[in-house]
């Protein structure tokens, strides 16, 4: 499969149509104008159908199954704040597959109902951490900030109230959704603000992916010495890019560890050598998936 991340449908994705080959369509954690849609529609095409989940924890289960959903798009990483560790707990206790990435360079924006003017503005609604990251913009006007639980929800309710003296901080997709105007883009103070999304499909539909070059693996090491640097000598003898190392307790031991990597490759062959090189050297070794690396796109 040949991943093209520009906003249209793909003609071969795993996913067929507006709400994927299944009954149900793309699980995403949040709303419908959240940033987590930007990213599915990126990958599979505008016309995607998403199902909104509370919490990661309900995406993962939602997505593992076949009778309610067609797959996910799960964060998994910022550039900011770095990696959602729980994130990768959840991928191993489940049967789902990564088969592909999307890079979304994150735009926060100023949005109210028609009409509305910045003068006429009292209160800013939104998510915490999208507050805090347009807090230099914020704080030069003296609004009340009002914390929520969704970005794309707060512009919902202001649509929905008919607010005239209230602002959301959101993406351009909810204000697209919602028939709000963007009184002030891209407010956030860090403009390289970009958000790493996993596209996952349960395993046992999840086809080989074409003109694949990256994987996403997890392993274990015993406490011999060194010998966490001998798996990373093999992988660069190899010529693979290791563009991802995070290290995770394991669950259950004391003060052990297991090790979630991302591993560029130019052919396959070379992944297929290293990944016998490492089962020789460590212990549980799992591929999440072998895909396409993403590109940085708009949000």
């Amino acid at each position: 499969m040949m991943i093209n991340l520009k906003p249209e449908i793909l003609p071969n994705s795993p996913f067929r149509g507006p709400g994927g080959s299944g009954p149900g369509g793309i699980a995403i954690q949040g709303y419908e104008g959240s940033f987590h849609q930007v990213a599915a529609r990126y990958f599979f095409g505008k016309q995607v159908k998403v199902i909104p989940c509370d919490t990661f924890r309900d995406l993962v289960r939602i997505a593992a199954d076949k009778k309610t959903s067609d797959g996910a798009v799960m964060a998994i990483e910022n550039s900011i704040a770095g990696s959602i560790l729980p994130n990768y707990n959840l991928l191993q206790k489940t049967n789902l597959k990564v088969i592909g990435e999307v890079y979304l360079s994150i735009s926060q924006n100023l949005l109210v109902n028609p009409g509305v003017k910045l003068a006429d503005i009292r209160e800013v609604h939104s998510h915490p951490m999208a507050l805090l990251q347009c807090m230099d913009y914020l704080e030069k006007n003296a609004w009340k900030l009002v914390e929520t639980e969704d970005t794309a929800l707060s512009a919902k309710h202001l649509h929905q109230h008919h607010s005239r003296h209230a602002a959301a901080v959101a993406s351009k997709l909810a204000a697209e959704l919602y028939g709000m105007d963007i009184i002030a883009p891209d407010i956030q103070t860090q403009k390289n603000n970009i958000t790493r999304f996993l596209v996952l499909k349960r395993k046992s539909e999840a086809a080989e992916v074409q003109g694949a070059d990256k994987a996403s693996i997890y392993f274990q090491t015993d406490h011999s010495r060194g010998i966490l640097a001998k798996v990373l000598t093999r992988i660069a003898q190899r010529g693979i890019n290791l563009s991802k190392l995070q290290s995770m307790p394991i669950p259950g031991s004391t003060f052990k560890y297991g090790f979630y990597a991302d591993m560029e490759f130019e052919k396959r062959k070379q992944l297929e050598t290293i990944l016998a090189d490492m089962a020789s050297i460590t212990n549980n070794l799992k591929i999440f998936g072998i895909y396409k690396k993403g590109k940085v796109v708009k949000g």
